[in-house]
């Protein structure tokens, strides 16, 4: 069965199988929260986000039109904006970070010296993200972690495919100017008047 069928059947009242549309989309969708909330350290709120989404999405069924969006475009808009407004709520109520219960995970490896310095390139890597304007960090983390199309990202964050390309290039040239301190190593031009040793 098609999105297109599964969603007629649901509004017809099959509601059984909006288990089956959920399972289609459950791994992609958590994935894309996981990545939002994790430039703000807040990965542990991604399944009930996640299952917030989908609880929206039942909900709103019987408004989605095909003719506007793709299903899976519509489910990625709901869940941003799920996001968008948890982030909202929490930098609003200004919880430090000891009292959220949110730990930050360092990834673990087989040596410490390793897990070490993944780590600290993860947290490089995930600064930069965290420090780009919101419609570049959408477009990055849509892109490069869930892999969608231009016009897909276009829909999702209601901009034209040339807007996308735009916010795409701004965001990683922001990424690297961060992160080239750390990764690359410094040309230093002698200065007049030196001698070369």
């Amino acid at each position: 069965m098609t999105d297109s069928q599964l969603i007629r059947e649901i509004k017809e009242g099959n509601l059984e199988l909006y288990s089956e549309l959920m399972s289609r989309y459950q791994r992609k969708i958590l994935a894309f929260v996981y990545h939002m909330l994790k430039s703000s350290n807040m990965e542990l709120l991604a399944e009930d986000l996640c299952s917030e989404t989908f609880y929206k999405a039942f909900r709103s069924l019987n408004s989605f039109r095909e003719v506007d969006a793709s299903f899976s475009t519509w489910l990625y808009t709901i869940a941003r904006n799920t996001v968008l407004s948890e982030l909202r709520k929490q930098r609003s109520g200004n919880i430090p970070l000891e009292e959220s219960g949110i730990v930050p995970v360092a990834p673990s490896e087989n040596t410490p010296e390793y897990a070490v310095l993944r780590s600290e390139r993860v947290m490089l890597v995930r600064d930069a993200i965290n420090n780009l304007p919101e419609k570049q960090r959408s477009a990055i983390i849509l892109r490069e972690y869930d892999q969608l199309d231009y016009q897909e990202i276009a829909n999702i964050l209601g901009q034209s495919v040339s807007s996308v390309k735009s916010l795409l290039f701004r965001a990683r040239s922001s990424v690297k100017t961060q992160l080239e301190p750390y990764f690359f190593e410094p040309v230093y031009e002698p200065y007049e008047g030196m001698k070369n040793r």
